[in-house]
């Protein structure tokens, strides 16, 4: 950590990739949601068979969770992003070309992997660097933006003529911008992320282990993970619940889904704002009892998608500041690894989630999806009290 204090390297460039990334991710994942009634009915799927595509990404980021802070240390940051731009890309071009259903969902492990390694190594980058950290909030609304995107860009190419391949190829090129930034970076020697920092005596493997044994990073993981599943769920079914089961106008339903992600985008830009009025574990409990309301009127109220915004909204901060909280609850030598593996492991809730919500629909109906999404932010209540209680401070 020394180098960083006597060289400063320009703050703007690993931040500007940051973003880029975040934005890489976001329209990676924000897309799929307008395009699932599609790939349906193309493939000829119910709501349970098409869930296997969120099924087949759980491979790909319990790699990148036990993976990614080892792969960091021994590569630097930027090849590992190289490496992940690079495998993203790709999931998205066989995503717009796979003749067969199984080719496609073979493809979201790579996703999986590829989304979990920017996830874990731009969150571990951003708490590191004393003067980023607090940019945490910042760096998540720019997912919100990518998220936002990924639904407006399908919506109007959609409305335009376009399929859903076509569009692919489309998110496929926007996504690539990362790995032009990316070897950018490394082409010009830019040493923050290309070092291989170790903040310990320990590698990073024994670091790893250390982590994984420890209550706060196991239940902040999970945290995450069901925080991951609610807003992948509400991303990729809400649409299919408002102009499938509800009869919203597609155009709509399309839209709606963007003030979703235009709700959490929002929220994630004022997230500084809050965190200095009422802290971070304040700004987590306020947003958590602003998503009970929205849920349920999401659930009760039929005839009307602004809830969606609300919901958005409420969430928008609680990933971010419970990243940002890890720091402060763990000593410094656990905070690489306890970050990578946290974040990688709240990826899997990104399929688990919605691939349970689509069995459960397959049965019942997709109007149970809403309904769905209750327990689950109570179960984060729980988990959020639970850690405002035991946070070990080895500071």
């Amino acid at each position: 950590m020394g180098y960083y204090q006597r060289t400063l390297p320009p703050l703007w460039i690993g931040v500007a990739i940051a973003l880029i990334a975040f934005i890489a991710i976001g329209i990676a994942e924000g897309g799929l949601g307008v395009l699932l009634p599609s790939i349906v009915s193309t493939y000829n799927l119910t709501p349970a068979t098409v869930t296997l595509l969120f099924v087949s990404q759980i491979s790909g980021y319990i790699l990148a969770a036990f993976t990614s802070s080892l792969v960091s240390s021994r590569l630097g940051l930027a090849r590992m992003l190289l490496i992940a731009a690079v495998v993203l890309t790709m999931a998205l071009v066989i995503y717009a070309t796979s003749p067969y259903w199984l080719f496609m969902v073979a493809a979201g492990s790579v996703l999986g992997l590829g989304i979990g390694l920017i996830d874990a190594g731009i969150n571990t980058y951003i708490v590191q660097d004393s003067r980023s950290a607090n940019m945490i909030g910042l760096l998540h609304a720019f997912y919100g933006i990518g998220a936002l995107s990924g639904p407006t860009i399908a919506t109007t190419l959609l409305s335009l003529g376009m399929n859903w391949r076509q569009v692919y190829w489309v998110l496929a090129g926007i996504v690539s911008l990362l790995i032009v930034s990316v070897l950018g970076a490394m082409i010009s020697g830019y040493t923050p992320m290309t070092l291989r920092v170790s903040t310990s005596n320990t590698t990073a493997l024994e670091n790893l282990g250390r982590s994984l044994q420890n209550p706060v990073v196991m239940l902040t993981g999970l945290l995450l993970l069901v925080y991951v599943g609610i807003e992948a769920c509400i991303g990729n079914w809400a649409y299919t619940v408002q102009s499938v089961a509800r009869q919203t106008p597609e155009l709509i339903a399309g839209y709606s889904v963007s003030a979703y992600w235009l709700g959490l985008t929002s929220g994630r830009f004022i997230l500084g704002y809050f965190l200095q009025w009422v802290g971070a574990v304040g700004t987590i409990s306020m947003s958590l009892s602003l998503l009970m309301i929205g849920l349920l009127a999401w659930w009760q109220l039929r005839d009307q998608w602004i809830s969606l915004g609300l919901i958005g909204f409420a969430l928008a901060a609680i990933f971010p500041a419970t990243i940002w909280l890890i720091p402060q609850r763990l000593p410094d030598a656990l905070v690489p690894a306890a970050v990578s593996f946290a974040t990688s492991i709240a990826s899997f809730g990104a399929a688990i989630i919605p691939t349970g919500a689509g069995w459960v629909a397959s049965w019942a109906g997709l109007e149970i999806i809403p309904m769905l999404m209750l327990p689950l932010a109570f179960i984060m209540v729980g988990l959020h009290c639970w850690l405002v209680q035991h946070s070990l401070r080895g500071k």
